[in-house]
C-alpha cells in the first residue's frame, strides 16, 4: 500500500485547467506554460473522488496546449475512447463545473498518477511507485489483448 498525501503536499504540483466545451463532450484544457505536467500520448491513472481512472491526454491541433479529452474505467478505453463511458463528464456534473470554468490538476506521480478536484476542494491520494518499464510493458501488451 503507498502513501497517503493530501493535494497541499510539497511534493504534489497543482495546475489549473480550464473546462472546454467540444462536439463530443468535453474536455481539460492545459495552458501551454504547463504543458510538461502531463506525458501526452500516453495512458495515464487519473483519481475522480477516490476513483482510480486512465485517460490519455493529447496535443491541441495548435501544437502547444495539451488537453484531457475524457476519463475512463480501463487503459483500453482511454486509447479507444469511443468504446468506453467518459467518467469525466459525470464528475463534472456532480461538482458544478461548468464549461469555460477552473479545473484543478494534481501532479501526484509526474507521468502516472494525477488526480482532479474542483477549486476550493480537497483530495487526498494513495501514492505509490509507478510499475517499471518493463512491467509497465508487460500489462500494456495484456490489456492491449482485451
Amino acid at each position: 500500500m503507498g502513501d497517503r498525501i493530501s493535494n497541499d503536499h510539497p511534493s504534489v504540483r497543482t495546475v489549473r485547467t480550464t473546462l472546454a466545451e467540444t462536439a463530443t463532450g468535453v474536455r481539460l484544457e492545459i495552458p501551454a506554460a504547463d504543458r510538461d505536467a502531463i506525458p501526452v500520448e500516453e495512458v495515464v491513472r487519473i483519481v475522480l473522488d477516490g476513483d482510480e481512472l486512465f485517460a490519455r491526454p493529447e496535443r491541441a491541433l495548435t501544437g502547444e496546449d495539451v488537453s484531457i479529452p475524457g476519463v475512463y474505467d480501463s487503459p483500453r478505453f482511454a486509447r479507444a475512447p469511443g468504446d468506453g463511458e467518459d467518467r469525466l463528464s459525470s464528475w463534472i456534473d456532480d461538482h458544478g463545473v461548468r464549461v469555460g470554468g477552473s479545473v484543478l490538476l494534481d501532479v501526484v506521480e509526474p507521468g502516472f498518477l494525477y488526480g482532479l478536484r474542483a477549486p476550493g476542494e480537497t483530495a487526498v491520494y494513495e501514492a505509490r511507485e509507478p510499475p517499471s518499464d518493463s512491467l509497465a510493458s508487460i500489462a500494456e501488451d495484456l490489456d492491449e489483448d482485451r
